[in-house]
């Protein structure tokens, strides 16, 4: 690739869309949000409807019309992650193929991976918080193939006694605990459809969730009488309790000093905010 073909709007785009391929975490999160992301530090407005109340009706009485209220928050772009690489001229000729286009691939999957982590762990850390997380970091539960599906259950109920809807609940579950699920005959997956073309890093379905594998949820590590307690936090939640906002916000290439070589960089910002707790349950593994 020559540096005067390089069209940084087209390359963000690219980038952009392979990063969506690779995303676990912008599946569990909404985008519902007002602002344009120019940098590090910038801030988006977040809008939500407050509660309606419920009236007792009577035709021998005028109804009362409230105003619709609107919670606005603000989310902040607190991350900023680049990457930056070079081909010599020499590689990129004896190369087959486009060694620029497989390295900005690679450069996506990279930035997804960053994300995916933080986004899981804005949600871990609102779980954790809740009063309805089951096990501690002193105590995580130890899963097994007989009592999986019960703590996921739990989970469920926990869900559906703080009223969080039913639909588009979804479960992040690390591999270990995936391959416990499989040895239970009530884990259902999706036959006959190739997963990764539904949703990146979807699994199968449990007890009314989603479930997605992935290696970066969130790591816990509590010192207890001298021994070192660690715990997975696994998380079940609704895309409304988490708002998200992210942007390629620059890409370029260049020919670098002293050699005959093409580079590229780029910066990738982004941030996440829970609005709604109660929409999220945790749950600590031990690891």
């Amino acid at each position: 690739m020559a540096v005067t073909s390089f069209i940084p709007t087209l390359w963000s785009a690219r980038l952009q869309h392979a990063m969506d391929k690779a995303h676990i975490a912008s599946n569990l999160v909404n985008t519902d949000y007002e602002g344009e992301i120019k940098n590090k530090g910038d801030k988006v407005k977040i809008n939500s409807i407050g509660n309606i109340t419920i009236r007792d009706y009577s035709r021998s009485q005028n109804i009362t019309v409230e105003d619709l209220d609107t919670v606005d928050e603000t989310l902040e772009i607190t991350q900023a992650k680049y990457f930056a690489f070079k081909v010599d001229d020499v590689d990129a000729v004896q190369a087959s193929g486009d060694l620029v286009d497989a390295a900005m691939g690679r450069a996506a999957y990279g930035l997804a991976d960053a994300s995916d982590a933080y986004i899981l762990g804005v949600i871990a850390s609102a779980g954790i918080a809740n009063p309805n997380v089951i096990g501690s970091d002193t105590a995580p539960v130890e899963l097994s193939a007989t009592n999986v599906y019960q703590k996921i259950i739990e989970m469920r109920t926990a869900m559906d006694k703080a009223n969080v809807p039913t639909v588009g609940r979804q479960l992040v579950v690390t591999p270990e605990v995936y391959a416990l699920l499989l040895l239970d005959e009530r884990f259902t997956k999706v036959d006959g459809v190739a997963v990764d073309t539904i949703k990146n890093g979807f699994v199968g379905r449990v007890a009314g969730f989603d479930v997605y594998e992935s290696n970066n949820v969130t790591k816990v590590t509590k010192q207890v009488s001298d021994q070192n307690v660690v715990s997975n936090v696994i998380t079940a939640s609704v895309p409304q309790a988490t708002t998200y906002a992210e942007q390629i916000v620059k890409t370029e290439a260049y020919r670098p000093e002293g050699g005959f070589k093409d580079a590229v960089k780029g910066l990738h910002v982004y941030g996440a905010k829970v609005t709604q707790a109660d929409g999220i349950v945790a749950m600590y593994v031990k690891a």
